[in-house]
């Protein structure tokens, strides 16, 4: 369980960043779902609710996402249900139960880095970016290899085009986190394929989606996921089991992609 010694809700976005930055340990607060399974100590907890971050929007060519956006929105969103074959919805959708998703927002998991986040993995797919407050606007792929430093992020952006996309995971129960998640997209002629729950956090291979984009056979391309990231072993799966998955989660997806009109 974690502690609180103030709690404060902000006016403004720069308020917010101000009041991070006062102590080591303030924090800004998400749905605080994953807070409650440490033993944190806060001493300034920053509530984003005023700040109008909870939206789900097409505008100059994206669809923006802010950043205390529930994972349930982003799972009942028209908006998001019809583009990119519901993909996100369903990547969502698979998080925990209902009650976890109505509190889990999108700015805290994105931000959290969290590896077996199926978020992360499905928003690298789609060629998301994200936005801070101080370091500005920059691909989600480049966020996830920056140092971790105090920011507020502000919210996701994902191109609006007709990229057609898949989804898929394995667990060992509907309510369990992933052993492996994989995400699949074309836009034109070009793949993108996000690999999550490594156990690490999600990544792009960028030299298998090269090879889907020059023809190469699909079983060579799944063997190049597999050996251009690197699998770890946790009390969910150890590397191997997680490279035989891997392979036909990526063949999966890549079938259903190429079967959407």
């Amino acid at each position: 369980m974690f502690s609180i010694q103030e709690y404060v809700r902000p006016g403004s976005v720069e308020e917010a960043y101000q009041l991070l930055l006062e102590r080591r340990n303030n924090r800004i607060l998400g749905g605080t779902a994953f807070l409650r399974l440490g033993s944190k100590r806060i001493r300034t907890a920053l509530d984003l609710s005023l700040l109008g971050l909870n939206y789900i929007k097409e505008q100059d060519g994206y669809i923006e996402i802010g950043a205390m956006t529930t994972f349930r929105d982003l799972e009942v969103s028209t908006i998001i249900a019809e583009h990119f074959n519901g993909m996100l919805s369903k990547a969502v959708s698979n998080v925990l139960g209902v009650q976890f998703r109505n509190i889990v927002t999108v700015g805290a998991s994105v931000f959290s880095h969290y590896g077996f986040s199926d978020l992360i993995t499905a928003l690298l797919a789609l060629d998301a970016e994200i936005e801070l407050y101080k370091a500005g606007r920059m691909p989600l792929a480049d966020f996830l290899k920056r140092p971790r430093e105090k920011d507020v992020l502000i919210r996701v952006l994902i191109p609006h085009n007709q990229r057609q996309a898949s989804y898929q995971h394995l667990r060992k129960a509907a309510s369990d986190f992933p052993i492996l998640n994989v995400a699949v997209s074309r836009l034109d002629d070009k793949w993108l394929i996000a690999v999550g729950a490594r156990p690490r956090k999600a990544a792009i291979a960028h030299q298998a989606g090269k090879q889907l984009t020059d023809g190469f056979a699909l079983d060579g391309v799944a063997d190049t996921v597999v050996e251009e990231l690197t699998f770890g072993t946790n009390a969910r799966a150890g590397a191997e089991y997680r490279q035989i998955v891997c392979r036909a989660l990526v063949k999966r997806a890549v079938t259903e992609v190429m079967q959407c009109k």
